[in-house]
Protein backbone atom coordinates (compact mmCIF):
# COMPACT_ATOMS: atom_id res chain seq x y z
CA UNK A 1 0.00 0.00 0.00
CA UNK A 2 2.96 2.22 0.67
CA UNK A 3 4.72 1.83 -2.09
CA UNK A 4 0.84 2.34 -4.75
CA UNK A 5 1.19 5.98 -2.79
CA UNK A 6 4.85 6.58 -3.78
CA UNK A 7 4.40 5.29 -6.82
CA UNK A 8 0.97 7.99 -7.11
CA UNK A 9 2.83 10.80 -5.42
CA UNK A 10 5.81 9.85 -8.59
CA UNK A 11 3.51 10.35 -11.27
CA UNK A 12 3.56 13.76 -11.48
CA UNK A 13 7.40 14.30 -11.08
CA UNK A 14 7.07 11.73 -14.23
CA UNK A 15 5.23 13.22 -16.15
CA UNK A 16 7.04 16.58 -15.78
CA UNK A 17 10.28 15.11 -16.06
CA UNK A 18 8.70 13.46 -19.71
CA UNK A 19 7.76 16.92 -20.75
CA UNK A 20 11.14 18.88 -19.37
CA UNK A 21 9.64 21.72 -18.11
CA UNK A 22 11.72 22.02 -15.42
CA UNK A 23 15.09 21.26 -17.22
CA UNK A 24 13.97 24.16 -19.13
CA UNK A 25 12.64 26.23 -16.67
CA UNK A 26 16.02 28.06 -16.18
CA UNK A 27 17.26 28.18 -19.85
CA UNK A 28 15.75 30.75 -22.07
CA UNK A 29 13.67 30.92 -24.92
CA UNK A 30 14.99 31.23 -28.27
CA UNK A 31 14.31 34.52 -29.75
CA UNK A 32 12.69 32.55 -32.49
CA UNK A 33 11.60 29.20 -33.03
CA UNK A 34 9.81 27.25 -36.03
CA UNK A 35 7.25 24.42 -35.77
CA UNK A 36 9.13 21.74 -35.43
CA UNK A 37 11.56 23.41 -32.98
CA UNK A 38 8.26 24.42 -30.96
CA UNK A 39 6.55 20.83 -31.31
CA UNK A 40 10.46 19.12 -30.08
CA UNK A 41 10.67 21.28 -27.62
CA UNK A 42 7.60 20.40 -25.76
CA UNK A 43 9.44 16.84 -24.49
CA UNK A 44 8.03 13.34 -25.80
CA UNK A 45 4.71 13.44 -25.12
CA UNK A 46 4.13 16.80 -26.93
CA UNK A 47 5.72 14.97 -29.86
CA UNK A 48 3.33 11.52 -29.45
CA UNK A 49 0.40 13.79 -29.39
CA UNK A 50 1.55 15.84 -32.35
CA UNK A 51 2.36 12.29 -34.49
CA UNK A 52 -1.43 11.20 -33.50
CA UNK A 53 -2.63 14.65 -34.61
CA UNK A 54 -0.84 14.16 -37.90
CA UNK A 55 -2.14 10.57 -38.30
CA UNK A 56 -5.66 11.83 -37.90
CA UNK A 57 -5.50 14.63 -40.39
CA UNK A 58 -3.91 11.75 -43.17
CA UNK A 59 -6.35 9.86 -42.34
CA UNK A 60 -9.66 12.47 -42.75
CA UNK A 61 -7.92 13.46 -46.16
CA UNK A 62 -8.32 9.67 -47.07
CA UNK A 63 -11.31 9.27 -46.03
CA UNK A 64 -12.48 12.07 -47.88
CA UNK A 65 -11.21 11.17 -50.95
CA UNK A 66 -12.39 8.07 -51.29
CA UNK A 67 -16.35 9.37 -50.68
CA UNK A 68 -15.66 12.28 -53.33
CA UNK A 69 -14.96 8.86 -55.41
CA UNK A 70 -17.65 6.65 -54.15
CA UNK A 71 -20.38 8.68 -54.21
CA UNK A 72 -21.32 9.69 -57.63
CA UNK A 73 -24.24 8.70 -60.07
CA UNK A 74 -22.26 7.13 -62.17
CA UNK A 75 -20.23 4.79 -59.57
CA UNK A 76 -23.17 3.52 -58.04
CA UNK A 77 -25.47 3.13 -61.40
CA UNK A 78 -23.11 3.21 -64.17
CA UNK A 79 -24.53 4.19 -67.06
CA UNK A 80 -23.34 1.20 -69.81
CA UNK A 81 -24.42 -1.13 -67.13
CA UNK A 82 -27.92 0.23 -66.48
CA UNK A 83 -28.75 0.13 -70.14
CA UNK A 84 -27.00 -3.40 -70.35
CA UNK A 85 -29.65 -4.73 -68.09
CA UNK A 86 -32.23 -2.37 -69.37
CA UNK A 87 -32.08 -4.40 -72.62
CA UNK A 88 -31.57 -7.87 -71.03
CA UNK A 89 -34.37 -7.56 -68.60
CA UNK A 90 -36.55 -6.48 -71.71
CA UNK A 91 -35.73 -9.46 -73.55
CA UNK A 92 -36.77 -11.81 -70.58
CA UNK A 93 -33.36 -13.51 -70.27
CA UNK A 94 -33.20 -12.48 -66.44
CA UNK A 95 -30.46 -15.36 -65.39
CA UNK A 96 -28.30 -13.12 -67.90
CA UNK A 97 -29.24 -10.44 -66.11
CA UNK A 98 -28.67 -12.11 -62.76
CA UNK A 99 -25.00 -13.02 -64.55
CA UNK A 100 -24.08 -9.85 -65.48
CA UNK A 101 -25.26 -8.15 -61.55
CA UNK A 102 -23.11 -10.90 -59.68
CA UNK A 103 -19.88 -10.33 -62.33
CA UNK A 104 -20.43 -6.29 -61.27
CA UNK A 105 -19.56 -4.61 -57.93
CA UNK A 106 -21.66 -1.64 -58.34
CA UNK A 107 -24.70 -0.36 -55.74
CA UNK A 108 -27.13 -1.08 -58.68
CA UNK A 109 -25.90 -4.64 -59.56
CA UNK A 110 -25.48 -5.70 -56.22
CA UNK A 111 -29.10 -4.86 -55.13
CA UNK A 112 -30.76 -6.36 -58.41
CA UNK A 113 -28.90 -9.70 -57.73
CA UNK A 114 -30.52 -10.13 -54.42
CA UNK A 115 -34.19 -8.75 -55.81
CA UNK A 116 -33.56 -11.23 -59.06
CA UNK A 117 -33.11 -14.49 -56.70
CA UNK A 118 -36.33 -14.18 -55.41
CA UNK A 119 -37.83 -13.08 -58.86
CA UNK A 120 -40.17 -16.18 -59.00
CA UNK A 121 -41.63 -15.28 -55.36
CA UNK A 122 -44.03 -12.26 -56.54
CA UNK A 123 -43.55 -8.46 -57.05
CA UNK A 124 -43.84 -8.26 -53.65
CA UNK A 125 -40.95 -10.50 -52.70
CA UNK A 126 -38.76 -8.73 -55.20
CA UNK A 127 -39.72 -5.21 -54.04
CA UNK A 128 -39.06 -6.05 -50.56
CA UNK A 129 -35.44 -7.51 -51.35
CA UNK A 130 -34.93 -4.19 -53.08
CA UNK A 131 -35.51 -2.43 -49.86
CA UNK A 132 -33.28 -5.09 -47.99
CA UNK A 133 -30.69 -5.12 -50.25
CA UNK A 134 -30.58 -1.15 -50.36
CA UNK A 135 -30.64 -0.75 -47.21
CA UNK A 136 -27.33 -3.33 -46.91
CA UNK A 137 -25.50 -1.67 -49.69
CA UNK A 138 -26.52 1.59 -48.86
CA UNK A 139 -25.22 1.26 -44.69
CA UNK A 140 -21.92 0.17 -46.78
CA UNK A 141 -21.57 2.96 -48.10
CA UNK A 142 -21.97 5.47 -45.18
CA UNK A 143 -20.17 3.47 -43.24
CA UNK A 144 -17.03 5.56 -44.43
CA UNK A 145 -18.84 8.36 -43.97
CA UNK A 146 -19.10 8.09 -40.06
CA UNK A 147 -15.49 7.77 -39.59
CA UNK A 148 -15.15 11.40 -39.90
CA UNK A 149 -17.89 12.05 -37.72
CA UNK A 150 -15.05 9.99 -35.16
CA UNK A 151 -12.58 11.88 -36.30
CA UNK A 152 -14.47 15.17 -35.42
CA UNK A 153 -14.89 14.34 -31.72
CA UNK A 154 -11.47 12.95 -31.33
CA UNK A 155 -9.34 15.50 -32.93
CA UNK A 156 -10.60 18.30 -30.26
CA UNK A 157 -9.75 15.63 -27.07
CA UNK A 158 -6.40 14.87 -28.35
CA UNK A 159 -5.81 19.13 -28.67
CA UNK A 160 -7.06 19.09 -25.32
CA UNK A 161 -4.35 16.68 -23.79
CA UNK A 162 -1.98 18.31 -25.33
CA UNK A 163 -3.25 21.44 -23.67
CA UNK A 164 -3.45 19.89 -20.50
CA UNK A 165 0.40 18.59 -20.86
CA UNK A 166 1.12 22.19 -21.76
CA UNK A 167 -0.56 23.84 -18.99
CA UNK A 168 1.64 21.71 -16.56
CA UNK A 169 4.82 22.62 -18.43
CA UNK A 170 3.68 26.19 -18.09
CA UNK A 171 3.04 26.33 -14.53
CA UNK A 172 6.02 24.46 -13.88
CA UNK A 173 8.33 27.05 -15.56
CA UNK A 174 6.57 29.85 -13.50
CA UNK A 175 6.64 27.42 -10.25
CA UNK A 176 10.57 27.47 -11.29
CA UNK A 177 11.37 31.31 -12.27
CA UNK A 178 8.27 33.07 -11.32
CA UNK A 179 7.89 35.86 -14.15
CA UNK A 180 11.34 36.92 -14.20
CA UNK A 181 11.51 34.69 -17.50
CA UNK A 182 8.52 35.44 -19.59
CA UNK A 183 10.11 34.10 -22.92
CA UNK A 184 9.95 30.51 -21.37
CA UNK A 185 6.58 30.96 -20.12
CA UNK A 186 5.53 32.33 -23.52
CA UNK A 187 7.26 29.69 -25.20
CA UNK A 188 4.89 27.19 -23.05
CA UNK A 189 1.99 28.47 -23.84
CA UNK A 190 2.35 29.10 -27.47
CA UNK A 191 2.72 25.05 -27.12
CA UNK A 192 -0.83 24.71 -25.84
CA UNK A 193 -2.44 26.73 -28.09
CA UNK A 194 -1.07 25.26 -31.17
CA UNK A 195 -2.62 22.60 -29.54
CA UNK A 196 -6.11 23.34 -28.97
CA UNK A 197 -5.65 25.26 -32.68
CA UNK A 198 -4.43 21.87 -34.02
CA UNK A 199 -6.90 19.97 -33.48
CA UNK A 200 -9.89 22.47 -33.91
CA UNK A 201 -8.03 22.51 -37.61
CA UNK A 202 -8.71 18.93 -38.13
CA UNK A 203 -12.38 18.97 -36.11
CA UNK A 204 -14.17 21.52 -38.06
CA UNK A 205 -13.22 20.35 -41.79
CA UNK A 206 -13.89 16.60 -40.50
CA UNK A 207 -17.92 17.85 -39.70
CA UNK A 208 -18.11 19.76 -42.67
CA UNK A 209 -17.39 17.32 -44.71
CA UNK A 210 -19.18 14.69 -42.75
CA UNK A 211 -22.69 16.27 -43.29
CA UNK A 212 -21.72 17.13 -46.79
CA UNK A 213 -21.55 13.47 -47.68
CA UNK A 214 -24.02 12.18 -45.59
CA UNK A 215 -26.77 14.75 -47.63
CA UNK A 216 -25.00 13.53 -50.91
CA UNK A 217 -25.14 9.95 -50.15
CA UNK A 218 -28.77 10.19 -49.87
CA UNK A 219 -29.21 11.96 -53.19
CA UNK A 220 -26.98 9.65 -55.07
CA UNK A 221 -28.54 6.48 -53.48
CA UNK A 222 -31.91 7.74 -54.13
CA UNK A 223 -31.27 8.11 -57.95
CA UNK A 224 -30.12 4.95 -58.02
CA UNK A 225 -32.75 3.22 -56.42
CA UNK A 226 -35.05 5.50 -59.02
CA UNK A 227 -33.03 3.17 -61.92
CA UNK A 228 -33.70 0.27 -60.11
CA UNK A 229 -37.27 0.66 -60.12
CA UNK A 230 -37.58 1.08 -64.06
CA UNK A 231 -35.57 -1.78 -64.24
CA UNK A 232 -38.19 -3.98 -62.44
CA UNK A 233 -41.22 -2.29 -63.55
CA UNK A 234 -42.31 -4.26 -67.21
CA UNK A 235 -41.22 -7.26 -65.63
CA UNK A 236 -44.34 -9.95 -65.46
CA UNK A 237 -44.12 -11.34 -62.34
CA UNK A 238 -47.68 -13.44 -63.06
CA UNK A 239 -45.58 -15.66 -65.78
CA UNK A 240 -42.58 -16.19 -63.63
CA UNK A 241 -44.22 -18.13 -60.37
CA UNK A 242 -41.98 -20.53 -59.31
CA UNK A 243 -38.77 -19.34 -61.97
CA UNK A 244 -35.46 -19.60 -60.05
CA UNK A 245 -32.88 -17.33 -60.64
CA UNK A 246 -29.00 -17.55 -59.81
CA UNK A 247 -26.78 -20.65 -58.98
CA UNK A 248 -29.71 -22.92 -59.45
CA UNK A 249 -31.46 -21.68 -62.19
CA UNK A 250 -34.48 -23.46 -63.36
CA UNK A 251 -37.65 -21.72 -65.70
CA UNK A 252 -39.69 -23.46 -62.42
CA UNK A 253 -43.67 -25.14 -63.47
CA UNK A 254 -45.64 -21.78 -63.70
CA UNK A 255 -43.13 -19.92 -65.74
CA UNK A 256 -42.94 -19.81 -69.63
CA UNK A 257 -41.09 -23.03 -70.53
CA UNK A 258 -41.96 -24.77 -67.61
CA UNK A 259 -43.63 -28.16 -67.77
CA UNK A 260 -47.07 -26.78 -67.30
CA UNK A 261 -46.74 -24.06 -70.01
CA UNK A 262 -45.39 -23.24 -72.79
CA UNK A 263 -44.37 -20.07 -75.09
CA UNK A 264 -45.66 -19.62 -78.94
CA UNK A 265 -42.93 -19.07 -80.91
CA UNK A 266 -42.73 -18.23 -85.02
CA UNK A 267 -42.12 -20.73 -87.10
CA UNK A 268 -39.28 -18.62 -88.98
CA UNK A 269 -36.45 -20.51 -90.30
CA UNK A 270 -34.33 -19.34 -87.32
CA UNK A 271 -35.33 -17.22 -83.97
CA UNK A 272 -34.30 -17.32 -80.07
CA UNK A 273 -35.65 -18.93 -77.14
CA UNK A 274 -38.16 -16.45 -75.56
CA UNK A 275 -36.79 -17.89 -71.92
CA UNK A 276 -32.93 -17.55 -72.32
CA UNK A 277 -32.79 -15.83 -75.66
CA UNK A 278 -30.70 -18.62 -77.50
CA UNK A 279 -30.45 -19.30 -80.90
CA UNK A 280 -32.79 -22.31 -81.87
CA UNK A 281 -33.82 -23.48 -85.22
CA UNK A 282 -37.81 -23.30 -86.22
CA UNK A 283 -39.60 -26.37 -85.04
CA UNK A 284 -36.93 -27.38 -82.38
CA UNK A 285 -38.26 -28.86 -78.91
CA UNK A 286 -36.99 -28.74 -76.17
CA UNK A 287 -34.85 -25.68 -76.17
CA UNK A 288 -31.41 -27.00 -76.32
CA UNK A 289 -30.17 -23.89 -74.29
CA UNK A 290 -32.53 -24.28 -71.19
CA UNK A 291 -34.65 -27.07 -71.74
CA UNK A 292 -38.15 -25.12 -72.32
CA UNK A 293 -40.98 -26.84 -73.69
CA UNK A 294 -42.01 -24.06 -76.70
CA UNK A 295 -45.10 -24.26 -78.62
CA UNK A 296 -44.61 -23.67 -81.87
CA UNK A 297 -46.83 -21.35 -83.90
Amino acid sequence: MKSLRRLSSLLPLLLLTLTSPLALAQEKAPESMNIIQTILHGGPLIVMIWICILGTSITMMTFIIQLFIVLRDEQLAPTALVESLSTTIQAGNYQEAWEICRANKAYIAQVLKGALERLGRGKDAVETALIEHGIREGQMLKTKNSYLSVIGVIAPMIGLLGTVIGMMGAFAVLGASGVADPRTLALRIGEVLMATASGLFIAIPAFIFYYYFRNRATIVLVNADDKLNRLIEDIPFEELAGVTIGENFAPGAGAPGGSQGSRKVSMALTTNCPVCNGAIQAGQNPCPHCNATLDWA
